[in-house]
């Protein structure tokens, strides 16, 4: 008997395709405008302001490196060779697993945040990191201090905790803040060690010429950008060997805005994580971006002047988005908190990488990007999250 061919299965297009053009501007709403509008619609008032301080900072920092010369020329066909990996779809072609790496131990400096009370130490390592692209990789390493990876280690004195590791935001790394931003002494007081992690080009990181912390990840166009989320990936990687060689029952991570991006990213690639809780995450950085001023306007005049549409910038930057592949960590264990009123990275970003992972739990607290309001809630919300994932049990609040 003759069998009928089935009809081939046809692939969805990839998100950077298939995403509308104009998402970026396209209306924001969540369950809680209605609910709280004061609160939602006031905190995204003051976001809008904010997010124009930073949309400044990049653009002053984009402009001089990509219309000097013929680096637009350039970046162009870089995106091409970012954009062509994207399209593989294929996470550990991008995302190479690190080498084993020693890992020291060192005093934390007296001009460095030590948290009062908390025997806590400095990790050091040279980061194993070698960029993808072969036509900035010389440029990349010459970045001498972003060469070496830091990180501020909480331990309880008893032997090692489930462990959650901390991710900061674009600019702002400074241990002080985040660890006061985000109740980090709470956690360390409920039983959990912490890592809070310094990304690339940010901190001690940070060469002792760069104006402001994070400088160099935009100093170098959109190819350096792309080449600095990947090296994110492979410290954090390394970190988390070392902590698993320690005897770290579970490691979890969380982060804010960029450091939420990054800790979705840490969902694709990392299925040894017990936990996942972007908070705010960046999705689609292009688009993001084009919802701000001035770099949307700068991303219009980089189009009008090479042709390097956003389109082609949204292609070539998909190398590290979450949205390009599906978790290696199971998405129940992934739970993503946003502000109904946040500007910065607008619920409809946060709703997109819900829908990607389906399964992922989603938390909406009405305020911004910055104002946090409800925060005491959705940490409870976090910890009991983490309890159940690590089958821990902390002291109640």
């Amino acid at each position: 008997m003759t069998q009928t061919a089935l009809p081939p299965v046809k692939k969805s297009p990839p998100w950077w395709v298939s995403l509308p053009d104009d998402f970026y501007s396209q209306s924001d709403g969540t369950e809680l405008d209605s609910e709280y509008p004061l609160k939602v619609y006031g905190t995204a008032i003051m976001d809008r302001m904010m997010r124009t301080g930073l949309s400044l900072m990049i653009s002053g920092t984009l402009v001089p490196q990509l219309f000097k010369g013929q680096e637009m020329v350039k970046e162009r066909a870089r995106m091409d060779f970012y954009a062509n990996l994207a399209a593989s779809r294929d996470v550990d072609r991008v995302f190479i697993p690190p080498p084993k790496v020693g890992v020291s131990v060192n005093k934390i400096s007296r001009f460095s945040y030590k948290p009062k009370g908390i025997p806590a130490v400095e990790l050091r390592f040279s980061s194993p990191f070698e960029p993808v692209n072969p036509d900035v990789r010389d440029r990349y390493l010459s970045y001498k201090r972003n060469r070496t990876a830091s990180a501020q280690y909480w331990r309880h004195p008893d032997g090692p905790r489930p462990t959650l590791i901390f991710v900061h935001g674009v600019v702002e790394s400074w241990y002080g803040f985040n660890s006061l931003f985000f109740s980090l002494r709470w956690f360390y007081n409920n039983g959990y060690d912490i890592v809070l992690m310094t990304q690339p080009f940010h901190g001690d990181r940070a060469e002792r010429c760069h104006p402001f912390s994070g400088y160099g990840l935009f100093a170098g166009g959109f190819s350096q950008l792309n080449e600095g989320m990947l090296q994110a990936i492979c410290d954090m990687r390394v970190l988390v060997d070392y902590l698993i060689e320690q005897g770290v029952p579970h490691v979890g991570i969380s982060g804010l805005s960029l450091g939420g991006y990054l800790s979705s990213l840490m969902a694709v690639v990392e299925p040894r994580l017990a936990f996942c809780i972007p908070n705010s995450p960046l999705v689609a950085p292009v688009d993001t971006m084009r919802s701000w001023q001035p770099s949307g306007s700068l991303m219009d005049l980089i189009g009008r002047r090479t042709g390097l549409t956003p389109l082609d910038l949204r292609r070539g930057m998909a190398i590290h988005s979450p949205l390009s592949y599906q978790p290696k960590l199971d998405p129940e264990k992934v739970m993503i908190i946003g502000g109904a009123g946040d500007r910065f990275t607008p619920p409809r970003f946060v709703r997109l990488l819900h829908a990607h992972w389906p399964e992922s739990h989603l938390h909406w607290f009405p305020g911004n990007h910055i104002v946090h309001l409800g925060q005491r809630e959705y940490l409870k919300l976090m910890r009991r999250f983490m309890d159940r994932h690590c089958q821990s049990v902390g002291a109640d609040v």
